[in-house]
């Protein structure tokens, strides 16, 4: 558990260079031009990337889609949950999104591996994998409603140049199309980059932020179904299949972890409340950190009732 805390201290140290930054050169750093340097060039690095990692199998892949069809199936009611509560059109945006796009990659991968071991690796790459596709088709989708038509929002999708990158990993993946060594360091540097620029940018965002001008209604609203009703819907669902209880544990972890960067690269590309959803990321990080010592104890407690060190 130490380490995990001490990676993810190394990691918030990037949070803390953004934020150092704003705060010195103030306007002369610009949020948007970092979120459209990210979502529009380094990215799709990351994506790229992260599939050469590891060799997909046709078994492996029923775990991500079944991560994509537990949000697609609490996300429908969601969404008119969030019509009925909100009068304004981006807190509703945000609310219903917003805690389906959680950190699975900088948090969810290292935390199933200080959880769960090695074996954790290759479920938590692939939900990583399917979470992109939650960001960028209908994280874009609802974000994009807060402020534009439905139109401009289905275009909006087909501009992120993360969804035809993916789709080109895969390929490259399932076909075994060689790549050399210069060309993997190529992709590894600008994935790299991709992730810092990710944590420098939430920094710039935390700059001035003011935590009471948010809606309470948006906070507690998000915040409980991030680490509660999501969680507990999932754990439901799972125990309708014949999943192991390892597999189970690794995808409930995964739902669990806080609200990732992209939400905030969404939100200020589509003007849809970046600060608020600021907000909602540091609380929900900060959330985190007693969810992590839930989930060890449960975790330790699993493995000593099937009688494994």
């Amino acid at each position: 558990m130490f380490s995990l805390f001490t990676s993810i201290l190394f990691v918030y140290f990037f949070i803390l260079l953004g934020y150092m930054g704003k705060r010195i050169f103030k306007d002369e750093m610009s949020e948007k031009t970092l979120t459209l340097f990210s979502v529009y060039f380094l990215q799709p690095f990351v994506t790229v990337w992260g599939f050469s990692t590891a060799k997909l199998h046709s078994e492996h892949f029923f775990i991500p889609l079944l991560y994509l069809g537990i949000i697609v199936l609490l996300l429908l009611p969601t969404i008119l949950i969030a019509r009925s509560l909100f009068a304004d059109k981006k807190e509703r945006a945000i609310f219903s999104i917003a805690g389906f796009v959680g950190n699975t990659g900088n948090i969810g991968i290292p935390l199933g591996l200080a959880l769960f071991g090695e074996q954790s690796v290759i479920y938590t790459t692939l939900i990583n994998i399917a979470n992109v596709f939650v960001v960028y088709v209908i994280g874009v989708y609802i974000y994009s409603r807060g402020s534009l038509s439905i139109r401009q929002s289905l275009l909006n999708i087909i501009k992120i140049p993360i969804i035809p990158a993916s789709i080109i990993a895969i390929l490259i993946n399932v076909y075994n199309i060689p790549l050399g060594d210069q060309i993997r360091e190529f992709f590894k540097m600008g994935a790299y980059g991709g992730i810092v620029l990710q944590l420098f940018l939430l920094g710039t965002f935390l700059y001035g932020l003011k935590l009471h001008e948010i809606s309470r209604k948006l906070l507690v609203g998000t915040l409980s179904q991030k680490f509660l009703i999501v969680p507990i819907a999932t754990l439901l669902i799972l125990r309708l299949t014949d999943l192991s209880a390892f597999i189970q544990a690794v995808i409930v972890m995964e739902m669990m972890t806080p609200l990732a960067v992209a939400n905030i690269n969404l939100a200020s590309l589509y003007d849809c409340r970046p600060k608020d959803v600021t907000t909602l990321i540091l609380l929900s990080t900060l959330l985190f950190i007693p969810v992590l010592f839930l989930l060890s104890y449960l975790v330790e407690h699993f493995y000593q009732s099937v009688g494994m060190p």
